[in-house]
């Protein structure tokens, strides 16, 4: 056993380029893991830097000077960001005002359609479950209400965090784009020398990244803008916010998708019943959800995304519980990474190409 674990070590880390991989996959981990709350900022700003280096590019293959082309990209860029904020937060957060008031209304509605399940199906339902069950619905509601106060207060400090964020975001997305080639210049210079290996995987995933932050964020308005006109054709009530709900559900693969079905039946069934117009509304969100599954993803994510279901649900499972929201927002792109990073090892294309029977 210990003579095949160790022929296994000196093939796959003989290389000195595979240690030098290893090493700064280690320490960069290391950095994010402990340092990611600190460095918060900056890597929300890599994550737009990768999404305007494109314009940007365009831009500059036109002729136009590399730091024109960056100010005039930010500068729309900040200008949409502002009007979808201040044109979709004040209606989100009326939409939220009016599902906290509709609560009690639904509890009502909730505890009364229970009472009268005795009396219609006697041989189904009993009191002595539903009274435990309905005095236990009321408790998770009032829990709900009351780290919705909470929330709102706490959200009240995070202010000045959020004023911060808004100063140095558009700043080191200015710099990054503008100064790209000579911090990659600078980034190289204090690499070890042997980076074979690093170069190969940088390269790739680099190209992937891009591809998937690229297709993310049209995934997200795409289904979210479908969502929308679907709610509001449907006369969904809270049609906004449920439909931001589903454009950000798709940063969870398959598991955001049934998450965000849950809301949206619980408030179909208490604006209609079971009624025609609360089947039509899961015939159309089911089709939503099949046409951003079988079409819109294998269109966006056709390079980026090579990976079995199993994988991508681990890998959302792993890295989301290391790294909050950004470990599920780049779980593919890091599962791909660890797929890379495998088949760049030496001695993976003898596995490949002779693989065990």
């Amino acid at each position: 056993m210990f003579d095949m674990f160790n022929r296994w070590y000196k093939r796959r880390f003989s290389d000195p380029h595979a240690v030098s991989l290893f090493a700064m996959l280690f320490f960069g981990f290391l950095i994010i893991y402990f340092m990611g709350h600190l460095i918060a900022p900056l890597l929300v700003a890599i994550v737009l830097a990768y999404l305007l280096e494109w314009p940007v590019t365009k831009m500059v293959r036109f002729g136009m000077p590399r730091t024109v082309s960056v100010i005039l990209v930010i500068a729309v860029f900040v200008s949409l960001m502002l009007v979808a904020v201040f044109g979709l937060i004040p209606t989100i957060w009326n939409q939220v005002g009016n599902l906290i008031n509709d609560i009690p209304g639904m509890y009502s509605q909730l505890q009364h359609l229970i009472n009268t399940l005795p009396e219609k199906y006697p041989e189904l339902a009993d009191l002595a479950i539903v009274e435990p069950m309905m005095d236990n619905i009321k408790n998770q509601a009032l829990s709900f209400g009351e780290s919705v106060v909470k929330g709102s207060l706490a959200s009240l400090v995070s202010i000045a965090t959020l004023a911060v964020y808004l100063i140095l975001v558009p700043l080191l997305i200015f710099f990054l784009l503008k100064d790209k080639r000579e911090m990659l210049s600078t980034a190289s210079g204090i690499m070890p020398k042997n980076r074979k290996l690093v170069t190969k995987v940088w390269i790739e995933m680099n190209e992937q990244i891009s591809n998937y932050i690229h297709g993310k964020v049209l995934e997200i308005l795409i289904v979210g803008g479908v969502s929308y006109i679907t709610f509001a054709i449907l006369d969904l009530r809270y049609s906004v916010l449920l439909a931001v709900a589903v454009g950000f559900s798709v940063l969870i693969p398959y598991i955001g998708a049934a998450a965000v079905t849950v809301p949206i039946a619980i408030v179909g069934v208490f604006q209609w019943g079971f009624t025609p117009p609360f089947y039509w509304l899961l015939i159309a969100y089911g089709i939503i959800q099949a046409l951003d599954g079988n079409i819109l993803v294998p269109i966006l994510f056709s390079e980026a995304v090579n990976l079995h279901p199993v994988a991508i649900i681990v890998a959302v499972l792993v890295f989301g519980g290391l790294w909050g929201f950004w470990g599920v927002f780049f779980a593919i792109p890091l599962a791909t990474l660890v797929k890379a990073v495998w088949n760049a090892l030496p001695g993976s294309e003898d596995e490949i190409s002779h693989p065990v029977e």
